[in-house]
């Protein structure tokens, strides 16, 4: 077997083993796709764990749910996102920074240190087209990603429980 598949039987099983009710499992996995997907890398989880906390989801779900932005996969999925945020601002007759545009920058800036004056002056050049077009495409993203999150943590949560309900109640009648 892979270690990438073992990986996720590994994970998967710790999520649907939480002893919770399933609904509470979901909603804690829900809130954190959804703050994975809209907030920036960094401020989810200040964000995620008191939400989960209200609302009464998983706070394990929560900090794991925002994983879907992680080192590796922002590269991929902001560029989109701002892409999609494009789109949209697009419709409704606004000016947009094009996706290219953005990513050319960003690779320059990239090359700066934080600590310069130009990264910053560079950095705000971006605007609030970039800014909107981040939180617009990151609210599609969500609009996609947490009903699938809810339903399919929910639906896993349950099916692993009846599973091993009928384990139990066949171990009971062969004891008897």
């Amino acid at each position: 077997m892979s270690s990438l598949r073992w990986r996720w039987l590994r994970f998967r099983a710790r999520m649907v083993r939480e002893r919770k009710p399933p609904a509470f499992i979901a909603r804690g996995w829900a809130i954190g796709m959804f703050y994975g997907c809209t907030i920036p890398f960094g401020f989810q989880l200040m964000l995620s764990i008191p939400t989960a906390v209200l609302l009464k989801g998983s706070k394990t779900g929560a900090a794991v749910g925002t994983f879907i932005t992680n080192h590796f996969t922002i590269f991929a999925i902001y560029p989109v996102q701002c892409w999609a945020g494009n789109k949209v601002l697009e419709l409704f007759g606004c000016d947009v920074v094009p996706v290219s545009a953005i990513v050319g920058e960003l690779k320059r800036i990239g090359a700066m240190s934080m600590l310069s004056d130009e990264f910053w002056h560079s950095l705000g050049q971006l605007g609030g087209g970039v800014t909107a077009s981040f939180f617009i495409g990151g609210a599609l993203l969500a609009a996609i990603c947490v009903p699938l999150t809810y339903w399919g943590v929910l639906r896993s949560v349950e099916r692993r429980r009846a599973r091993a309900g009928t384990r139990k109640s066949k171990r009971r009648e062969c004891n008897d």
